[in-house]
């Protein structure tokens, strides 16, 4: 059992900033990434979101790929970091979920 642990959500944008498509191939590397740091990920149908630039009061309408992950605070940091620059973002929002997370193997 992983003590420590809580379910998050980020979001993953289905667009760069220029309006420009992210390649299904570009997003296999950030899963990827992402997968060597907690060992696992889900990945939820994309979804539309919006949300307005604190700076430029800008609003950006986007299409947004939820992606689930069990990881500790510190993981999770270092995914926003990486989600960040691997998608070219201002900005990225993740949440936690649940405060625990647990994976239950079978015996073998």
């Amino acid at each position: 059992m992983d003590i420590g642990k809580s379910m998050w959500q980020i979001m993953v944008p289905c667009n760069f900033n220029s309006g420009k498509p992210v390649r299904t191939r570009h997003h296999k590397e950030w899963d990827k990434r992402v997968n060597k740091i907690t060992g696992g990920l889900t990945i939820l149908p994309p979804s539309k979101g919006m949300w307005v630039d604190k700076d430029t009061n800008d609003l950006y309408k986007e299409r947004m790929i939820p992606v689930n992950i069990i990881a500790t605070e510190s993981q999770m940091q270092k995914i926003a970091d990486i989600t960040i620059q691997h998608y070219r973002q201002l900005a990225v929002m993740y949440f936690k979920i649940s405060d625990c997370a647990f994976i239950r193997y079978a015996k073998e």
